[in-house]
């Protein structure tokens, strides 16, 4: 998971407090806002795009406890903006979109339960770009957290075996993300709460009919309190198939892992070997497994707004 405190607290209030404002919270008469950090987590996952762009998903989720909880009728309801940027201060292009969430729950859930939600945007490869991820409480302005931090665009085109991102989400998501006919319920990898998962990725360039081999190894990395270890040991699955890949040369894959594996953290890692010419790709992505009762709710997140290239975010 990439968490960089972004700039300076003065900006992040800064930041925080116009988005929130902006989203439609006012503070009260004669009230200041009180800005304070709202941290949260967050995953970013890229594949291939339309027009040799490349599309990056961004997966938040928040502990209820650090959002401010309001009344209605009896009910409670949390909101909170998501904003995921790309820009690229050479040229000052920016790739960005604005979301709002809310959801509306008959009792208050544990503070440390999640409410997660996913946001994409397209951008062209590009290895100067840097990505700006902000959460801010809707309700309350001046709370709200940025993380920013280079953030490279793989580029997918091309005839070279490849693989997209790993993503890892919720078995058997009914709402979620959609994409390749796979529906995942995205949660960022440092709260992943389950030893068992479903891991989506994409294979790029594979032609149909060919034979090919997949191996999943899920490795153990660290333990429960963060100690490196040396384990060589792995959980592998392996498959042996043919593929249907569709007439742009992708090849969606949905797995069902279960892993069965202890409180710590672990790297996935997959390769793809075409038998027919002998070329192997792979990808990797480090998760944390951990004893984990507060739950989650997926949000899906409502567009209030995108820029493309060419914006100076004025």
């Amino acid at each position: 998971m990439r968490r960089r405190p972004a700039l300076t607290s003065f900006f992040l209030a800064a930041a925080a407090t116009a988005l929130a404002v902006g989203s439609g919270a006012q503070p009260g008469p004669g009230h200041e806002p009180v800005a304070r950090p709202l941290p949260f987590f967050y995953d970013l996952y890229t594949f291939r795009g339309t027009a040799d762009s490349t599309i990056v998903v961004a997966s938040f989720a928040v502990p209820v406890g650090s959002l401010h909880r309001e009344r209605i009728a009896g009910d409670v309801r949390y909101r909170f903006d998501v904003t995921l940027a790309l820009a690229d201060t050479a040229d000052r292009s920016v790739f960005r979109t604005d979301d709002s969430v809310y959801v509306r729950l008959p009792r208050a859930p544990a503070r440390r339960h999640l409410l997660s939600t996913h946001v994409q945007v397209q951008a062209p490869p590009s290895h100067t770009l840097s990505q700006y991820v902000i959460l801010t409480d809707a309700a309350t302005p001046g709370v709200g957290q940025l993380y920013t931090s280079p953030f490279p665009v793989p580029d997918y085109s091309g005839d070279q075996l490849m693989l997209s991102d790993v993503a890892l989400s919720q078995p058997g998501a009914e709402h979620g993300w959609r994409h390749g006919g796979a529906t995942l319920a995205l949660l960022p990898t440092s709260e992943f709460p389950h030893s068992a998962f479903d891991v989506y990725y994409e294979i790029y360039n594979l032609p149909e009919g060919h034979r090919y081999t997949t191996e999943i190894a899920v490795s153990r990395v660290a333990d429960a309190d963060g100690r490196p270890v040396d384990d060589d040991s792995a959980v592998r699955v392996r498959y042996s198939e043919e593929s249907d890949a569709c007439p742009a040369g992708t090849l969606a894959e949905l797995r069902y892992v279960d892993a069965a594996v202890s409180d710590g953290r672990y790297r996935i890692a997959v390769t793809i070997t075409d038998q027919e010419s002998g070329r192997a790709a792979s990808r990797s992505r480090e998760f944390q497994v951990s004893e984990w009762t507060p739950g989650a709710t997926l949000v899906t997140a409502l567009p209030r707004g995108s820029r493309t290239r060419g914006s100076t975010g004025q």
